[in-house]
């Protein structure tokens, strides 16, 4: 494997099975946060469990973050993005996070609780969707800096379906506290920005 260089970011090139999405796949990213229990350990493993999800392969994973809760109370939340290559549909590919937040002992007793884990589907392609169980993208994530800060780690090109390119985004988001503590990857076979 070899990495190259882009715009000041590593791109893995011909990396062996983690970092080639199969053939027919679409790109997805996933936000992962935590703050209750050991929120960095149960980050790190739930990008680990990311990449054993059927139908997906881990592509690259953003560092991890401390944010304050947005909308909620308790202690500060540690973040981080994966990006995923699945086969999967949306619908599934959301029902398989749903189970894994549920495997890490996640309870969904009222919205904006704390939580042990919460997994949300950003992005799924170019795909925008506006359903009962699933809002491509991901409703808010163009609000809030703990997202858009590691998508724009893993890819500051990127084109956010029907709100345009990342840029514009985060510079509006520049006033919300966050902050970089540390490496999310589970794997050095991973990409690790």
């Amino acid at each position: 494997q070899a990495w190259g260089q882009s715009g000041g970011r590593r791109r893995l090139i011909g990396a062996g099975p983690c970092g080639l999405s199969p053939a027919g796949a679409v790109r997805a990213f996933v936000g992962v946060g935590a703050n209750l229990g050991p929120a960095q350990t149960t980050v790190r493993e739930a990008m680990r469990a990311l990449g054993r999800v059927d139908g997906c392969t881990l592509g690259a994973c953003s560092s991890l973050y401390r944010s304050a809760p947005v909308q909620a109370e308790g202690p500060d939340f540690i973040n981080a993005v994966a990006e995923l290559h699945t086969t999967l549909d949306a619908p599934t590919l959301l029902k398989r996070l749903q189970a894994l937040e549920n495997a890490f002992g996640r309870l969904r007793s009222v919205p904006n609780a704390p939580r042990t884990l919460d997994l949300d589907l950003l992005l799924f392609g170019d795909q925008v969707l506006h359903g009962e169980l699933l809002t491509l993208p991901h409703p808010r994530l163009h609000q809030r800096a703990f997202v858009l800060q590691p998508l724009a780690q893993i890819d500051a090109s990127l084109h956010l379906p029907g709100l345009g390119p990342i840029g514009p985004w985060l510079e509006r988001t520049d006033r919300q506290r966050i902050e970089r503590i540390g490496v999310a990857c589970p794997s050095p076979r991973v990409r690790s920005l």
